[in-house]
């Protein structure tokens, strides 16, 4: 795996294809994930006065969108999968868009804070730049932006039918500085395990 895509529509419409046709299996896998450490960096970053209006982007069948509206906050989320977004309004009743990630139409100055929890690993990179810049003029002033997305060794390419893309700490943190974000924080998951088996980085951003 260590491929830059050329035909970066096709790599969207396979990634999505598979989301799609496996939307129920995933909903079912994914319903007891505990990512209530990164939703807590989130809010706790988050400076504006409340309520507050934040984005799950690929947001799936909604796991993540349901904590997040139970926070008594507007929870908006997002995916390319339209088999996804449907779960999502019927589970969560929340508002959701159906958006590519390399096509994103999103007001500017929206939201206080963006969760992205395994999903930038699906942005080619050389579409990271663009998306970032979409995502960072969607924040207000000072929002903050959240993403865990798997580490690697910068290396990309075709997981069977899913593109994915992946990152060290020092790569992940120039795209983010380039597009104009301050760091706040990062750590590994899972927590409590030798960093090889720490296979997911988190890290915490502040619109500059």
């Amino acid at each position: 795996m260590n491929a830059a895509p050329d035909d970066l529509d096709g790599v969207t419409a396979s990634t999505l294809a598979h989301y799609d046709e496996h939307a129920a299996d995933y909903a079912a896998r994914t319903n007891d994930h505990d990512v209530s450490q990164n939703i807590a960096t989130l809010l706790r970053h988050i400076d504006a006065l409340p309520p507050w209006t934040l984005l799950d982007f690929g947001c799936g069948p909604g796991r993540d969108l349901r904590t997040l509206a139970a926070t008594g906050h507007t929870a908006v989320g997002l995916d390319g999968s339209l088999a996804f977004v449907r779960i999502a309004r019927e589970t969560t009743g929340a508002e959701v868009l159906h958006q590519n990630f390399l096509a994103l139409d999103l007001a500017p100055g929206r939201f206080d804070g963006i969760f992205a929890n395994a999903s930038m690993q699906h942005v080619p990179r050389v579409a990271l730049p663009d998306v970032l810049a979409r995502l960072r003029a969607s924040l207000k002033p000072r929002g903050v932006f959240v993403a865990s997305i798997p580490r690697g060794d910068n290396e990309e390419g075709w997981n069977g039918a899913r593109y994915s893309a992946f990152h060290d700490l020092g790569a992940w943190r120039g795209f983010m500085t380039d597009a104009g974000f301050v760091e706040l924080e990062h750590y590994f998951r899972p927590t409590g395990l030798p960093f090889a088996d720490q296979r997911w980085m988190v890290t915490a951003w502040r619109r500059g």
